[in-house]
C-alpha cells in the first residue's frame, strides 16, 4: 500500500471516530482535492502531489491534520 491509500484509510478512520456520515464527508472531501476518494485502493499509484492535496482537503472538511 502507498501513501495515496494510507491517507484515504486515515481519512475514514477520522470520519469513523467523529460518527460523521461517510458518504457526505468523502463527497466533500472528493470535490476539494480533484478526485474521488471512494476510487483510490491499494494499487492506487503514488503521487506525492495528489497526497498532500487529499490530506489538505481532508483538514479543511474535517478539521484535523491527516
Amino acid at each position: 500500500m502507498g501513501q495515496l491509500y494510507d491517507t484515504k484509510l486515515r481519512i475514514e478512520t477520522i470520519i469513523k471516530s467523529k460518527n460523521l456520515d461517510a458518504t457526505k464527508t468523502l463527497g466533500l472531501i472528493g470535490p476539494k482535492s480533484g478526485m474521488v476518494v471512494a476510487f483510490i485502493s491499494p494499487t492506487s499509484p503514488d503521487d506525492p502531489q495528489k497526497t498532500a492535496k487529499l490530506k489538505m482537503a481532508a483538514k479543511d472538511v474535517l478539521g484535523v491534520d491527516v
